[in-house]
């Protein structure tokens, strides 16, 4: 069977332009060692997250359970299994940046979105994801909106970033 008639059934069918971008990621790096990872990234950075009707596309691609492909999907904080809203905000979680704020502007960004970590305000506007270190404690707090890392973060500035970006208050 080939990988475009692996079986999807237990999910919603991807669209075709989606499903051939499964397809290529699949068919470019399933040689790589550890060749998982690298396609999982492939699949998010192309779609904005890993639809469950990839699932079976991939395992078929790698020989692997579908369990084993979901697994490493739930195992991973850094796969979506959902699109995500139109920004993504990633507030670090590290003892560093919670030793210097992080919680506050956690508190702050749960009021003014009125969203918790792993999800997105009900416009669409933004998704909350928590990350486990950005690697700048130097600067803590630090957050990443769309890609943009900013440390020293205050609630204020916070607030602005998100002004920036069209966040209704």
């Amino acid at each position: 069977m080939s990988l475009a008639a692996a079986d999807t059934e237990a999910a919603a069918p991807l669209p075709a332009a989606d499903q051939a971008q499964v397809l290529a990621a699949v068919e470019r790096l399933r040689d790589l060692p550890g060749a998982l990872l690298p396609i999982l990234h492939a699949i998010q950075d192309a779609l904005g997250h890993v639809p469950a009707a990839a699932v079976p596309i991939v395992a078929q691609g790698l020989n692997l359970s579908r369990a084993d492909v979901h697994g490493v999907i739930s195992f991973y904080h850094h796969f979506r299994s959902a699109p995500p809203g139109r920004h993504v905000l990633q507030l670090c979680r590290a003892e560093a940046c919670q030793a210097m704020g992080a919680r506050a502007l956690e508190r702050r960004l749960r009021e003014r979105l009125r969203i918790g970590f792993h999800e997105t305000t009900a416009d669409g506007t933004v998704t909350l994801e928590p990350v486990y270190c950005l690697g700048n404690c130097a600067c803590a707090p630090s957050a990443v909106l769309d890609g943009e890392v900013r440390g020293r973060l205050v609630a204020d500035a916070l607030d602005q970033w998100l002004d920036g970006c069209g966040v209704a208050r």
